[in-house]
């Protein structure tokens, strides 16, 4: 079922299966979409959940909010307007990869007993101002996409990718900037997001006494995703199991089926139960 959920200068567009079952949320990263986070897989609304996706503010379908509104307060407080408008009376569990992993983060600090779980996929950040050369990579990126459109974004993009992977990484990041209706959105999250702060420092994070799952991808595949930054965010969430692919495998953030079977099985554990049922 489609629905358009209206925030502080946007409008946000979203899909939420017809299962009426305990909700879980799906928020994607920077540049992605809603359908991204498990890949169009349908084993979660199969399994029995109400699974309610939708598209960032600037992203996919969703309107693009002003300039100055791509920071994670402002992501957060979409994510509890979706989650209001959509989640129904209960406790969801909350799945994001990315940008959205950060988004919740910053989301379920607000009122962490208002959620039964939270899946943090591919996480990258750890707490702090980024560095120069950080944000000098977000902007080339802003750049190619506002001067040249995708393949702008792609050539800016295509910079001392792993020769393994490289194929790879260029047909995902051009099918999804190809799924924009409003890529000036994108061009202002692309300088916007990573110039914000979802939490304060990892020991924030100590504050979320639910349960967690932190799903953490090689650096071989992923690097704009380390593997280290994902086992600090388990190590600093009280109640966290880290999981990831075996080395040399495509990520299982990648992995639709494999994915969701993890999110399926981690709202199967008894304390992610309670809380969805309670």
């Amino acid at each position: 079922m489609a629905f358009i959920v209206s925030t502080e200068g946007a409008e946000l567009t979203g899909e939420r299966s017809e299962e009426g079952g305990p909700a879980i949320v799906l928020l994607h990263g920077l540049t992605a979409t809603r359908d991204v986070v498990v890949h169009g897989s349908k084993h979660l609304s199969r399994a029995g959940f109400s699974v309610v996706g939708y598209d960032a503010r600037g992203h996919g379908k969703s309107t693009a909010g002003p300039e100055g509104t791509y920071g994670y307060v402002n992501l957060a407080d979409d994510a509890e307007a979706v989650v209001a408008a959509q989640a129904g009376e209960g406790r969801p569990v909350l799945a994001g990869h990315s940008m959205g992993a950060h988004t919740i983060a910053a989301t379920a600090l607000r009122d962490p007993g208002r959620y039964a779980g939270l899946v943090l996929i591919g996480p990258a950040v750890v707490g702090e101002e980024p560095g120069p050369e950080s944000l000098t990579y977000w902007d080339r990126l802003a750049d190619g996409l506002a001067d040249g459109g995708v393949e702008g974004f792609i050539q800016a993009y295509d910079d001392g990718l792993d020769e393994e992977w490289r194929d790879t990484l260029l047909r995902i990041a051009r099918a999804r900037l190809e799924r924009h209706e409003h890529p000036e959105g994108v061009v202002r999250a692309l300088r916007e997001v990573p110039r914000s702060v979802p939490f304060n420092g990892l020991d924030a994070l100590a504050a979320l006494d639910l349960p967690a799952l932190v799903v953490a991808s090689h650096d071989e595949a992923d690097p704009g995703h380390p593997y280290a930054v994902a086992e600090a965010w388990a190590d600093a969430l009280p109640r966290a199991t880290l999981i990831s692919e075996a080395a040399g495998e495509s990520p299982l953030a990648w992995q639709g089926g494999k994915l969701s079977r993890a999110i399926e099985a981690f709202c199967a554990e008894d304390a992610v139960r309670e809380r969805l049922s309670g």
